[in-house]
């Protein structure tokens, strides 16, 4: 096994615990030196709030360990291809490197709508390695899915 699914797979627990919690199955880790810094889920539901995606649970607990908004040297893995939002706050917080799992066909921006995280009018540009362990990813999301419209057309 190599670093990138080494680090996939903790970010996959993680996704684990969103589903467990009945939340869209997304996790993410941050890593910093070869150790994990931050580790983060999909957290809506229980929140409540639109900022909960994964990667930003993932960014703010990373500031805080490291004592600054700037992340730079770390690399985010994360389980689902970053949304705008949080492409937004990858560049922002400008982490170096972005690692995920599936694509998201319907609000990828790491590469298939869009690529906000190579885009050369911003100040930083992200290096993204994308389809680790993709599969284990989409059948997650996928099974997800799956059992919650079972859920609705049951009663």
């Amino acid at each position: 096994m190599n670093r990138d699914e080494k680090f996939m797979k903790e970010a996959l627990e993680e996704a684990k615990k969103a589903a467990l919690r009945n939340e869209v199955p997304i996790g993410a880790v941050i890593v910093y030196n070869d150790d994990i810094i931050a580790r983060g889920s999909n957290i809506r539901e229980e929140s409540e709030t639109t900022l909960s995606h994964a990667e930003l649970v993932a960014i703010e607990q990373a500031n805080k360990v490291v004592g600054s908004w700037r992340l730079e040297g770390c690399t985010l893995y994360v389980t689902l291809e970053p949304c705008v939002m949080c492409a937004g706050a990858i560049v922002q917080s400008r982490i170096k490197r972005v690692v995920y799992g599936a694509i998201d066909p319907k609000g990828g921006c790491a590469g298939t709508l869009m690529n906000l995280l190579n885009e050369s009018r911003f100040n930083h540009q992200v290096e993204v390695t994308s389809g680790v362990l993709e599969e284990n990813c989409r059948v997650l999301l996928q099974n997800f899915f799956k059992q919650l419209r079972k859920k609705k057309t049951s009663y």
